[in-house]
């Protein structure tokens, strides 16, 4: 295997790495006031975010390290998730300083594809004879034009302003479009700490994970309900950041309830492994936040409840303020 971290050093490094990483990094953006995009989008206004520490190294794995430190307070990783693009870039970079504020401890931010397996109907595009006929997230940040380019553009100016780590979730064809070893260097010097590739197969991770440890970047893998348990142990000795445990077979989506079975699948991955284990897909409200963080999860992810604010508002000022109430909600349910 090309990379893979021991659990002991992983841990063992973290607490430093996690410390370190916080508004420090605004340094570069320091008295800007307002946030340009490539494709003349409309700036941003600075939204206030949370005063810590100093700047991160570049040899510092963060999305590792904030687990550590978090684990060592007694706390719970906050992980909102939303779509770059939805409604518009201007508004995602909004997005991203209102959800840091309201202190989430990692931020998943996926990037717009036609195809994305893994996401449900509020997340994932729909087509129906050639047309759109479901304007979902995916959807509505592609109608508007939005390219890889333009979210790596836009992540490079409001990273440095956030003091939480920011993971990018995509899918592994653009990934391959653009060349593996280009695509983590251009992401890494966005900024960016984490990449979550939801359609690779472990056997095939191997280059994604090398050229990853090359940029510093932690590549976190999933496993499922239905995961073998040799082969979750092995997924969960490969992934690096956290194990991200999906919480239901299917698609995301918001869901009523969140199975028990979470419960259990917690307990045989905390069996073989020291590493953090967050739990997503169809978590929405603070009840289940709860309810997953007594069940032992290090973190909890939450990805269609915080799309939907934002891309079924009536304006994206409106998006803005309905996702803020929820992020403090959510939080607020967390140790």
């Amino acid at each position: 295997m090309a990379f893979a971290l021991k659990a002991s050093s992983a841990t063992a490094s973290a607490s430093a790495s996690a410390s370190s990483f916080s508004v420090g990094r605004r340094a570069a953006a320091a008295g800007a006031g307002r946030v340009s995009f490539r494709g003349g989008l409309a700036a941003a206004p600075m939204v206030a975010v949370r005063a810590e520490a100093a700047s991160v190294g570049e040899d510092e794995r963060v999305i590792s390290g904030t687990f550590a430190k978090l684990k060592e307070e007694g706390k719970k990783a906050f992980i909102p998730f939303i779509t770059a693009g939805d409604p518009d870039l201007a508004t995602t970079a909004k997005a991203l300083k209102i959800l840091d504020a309201c202190g989430s401890d990692l931020i998943e931010l996926g990037v717009p594809y036609s195809d994305p397996l893994a996401d449900g109907p509020v997340i994932q595009v729909h087509h129906e004879a050639s047309a759109i006929v479901n304007m979902a997230s995916a959807t509505r940040a592609l109608a508007k034009g939005t390219t890889f380019e333009d979210v790596i553009s836009m992540v490079k100016e409001v990273i440095p302003e956030l003091s939480c780590p920011v993971a990018l979730f995509t899918y592994y064809n653009p990934i391959l479009k653009r060349g593996i070893a280009n695509f983590m260097t251009v992401v890494k010097d966005a900024g960016v700490h984490g990449l979550v590739v939801p359609d690779v197969p472990l056997e095939e991770t191997d280059v994604l994970r090398s050229e990853a440890a090359k940029n510093n970047l932690e590549l976190v893998l999933l496993t499922t309900p239905t995961t073998p348990t040799e082969r979750m142990e092995k997924i969960t000795k490969a992934s690096e950041g956290f194990v991200y445990l999906v919480s239901t077979v299917g698609v995301t989506g918001a869901r009523a309830n969140v199975s028990g079975k979470v419960q259990s699948l917690l307990q045989d991955i905390k069996q073989v492994t020291d590493k953090a284990v967050a739990v997503g897909f169809g978590i929405s409200t603070p009840e289940q936040v709860k309810q997953i963080a007594g069940w032992g999860a290090d973190g909890v992810i939450i990805g269609s409840a915080m799309v939907r604010q934002l891309g079924e508002a009536a304006s994206p000022e409106e998006g803005l303020k309905k996702l803020e109430e929820l992020a403090k909600s959510l939080k607020a349910a967390l140790p």
